[in-house]
């Protein structure tokens, strides 16, 4: 599988659609975002985290949040990253991702930032690591847990437990899944592999893709 998390050095591009800088309007927006908000005015992450959990297992789950085709489309060489909505009064920001084929990320964190990730459709699979140290950008990892995420299942990643690659492993299907982060994820760290249990550690900027109807 080619490695499609890649460092961008390009200016986060917060344009998804024409001049809607926030997000769009999708199906299903409505009660996220309120159920989102209710979720982030919790006393302490593990129930916020939660909260958005539960959420995002209802909701996709019955079939209530639905994106347009043009939201969906694959990106040849790389998964597509895409705003769907940004909250103006916390923060908190909800993305599609979209896997072609085969398509998957490096090992990498979240810059810190808790996560809840869900599957709109396909399968994903989900590995998870754990640091066993580190001498500058160099550090060792042990492969933890292995994931295999469908349709309405939903998950956390709460900071340090954060290390994970995601991969769609798929050779004909498409898969999305929808994930709320806590704030506007601009950078991340990759991890390149350098033997054995070694990786290097390699700080990337994030961006968004293009999603214009046509």
């Amino acid at each position: 599988m080619p490695d499609t998390f890649a460092p961008d050095t390009s200016a986060p591009d917060k344009s998804t659609r024409g001049n809607a800088a926030d997000g769009f309007e999708f199906q299903g927006l409505a009660e996220l975002t309120q159920r989102f908000d209710d979720a982030v005015s919790q006393d302490h992450v593990d129930k916020t985290t939660s909260a958005v959990q539960e959420t995002l297992t209802d909701m996709l789950s019955a079939g209530r949040v639905e994106l347009p085709a043009h939201v969906l489309r694959p990106v040849p060489g790389k998964y597509a990253r895409r705003l769907l909505y940004r909250s103006p009064e916390h923060g908190y920001v909800v993305i599609a991702m979209i896997w072609g084929p085969d398509q998957g990320t490096a090992l990498h964190d979240h810059d810190g930032v808790w996560c809840v990730e869900g599957v709109l459709q396909g399968e994903i699979e989900v590995v998870r690591y754990e640091p066993l140290g580190r001498d500058g950008d160099r550090w060792k990892f042990r492969q933890d847990a292995t994931l295999q995420a469908h349709v309405g299942e939903a998950g956390t990643l709460i900071p340090p437990f954060e290390y994970h690659t995601i991969a769609n492993r798929s050779d004909a299907s498409t898969a999305v899944t929808i994930h709320v982060y806590g704030r506007e994820m601009t950078k991340a760290s990759i991890f390149q592999p350098q033997g054995e249990d070694s990786y290097e550690r390699i700080e990337c900027q994030l961006s968004y893709d293009p999603c214009t109807a046509h």
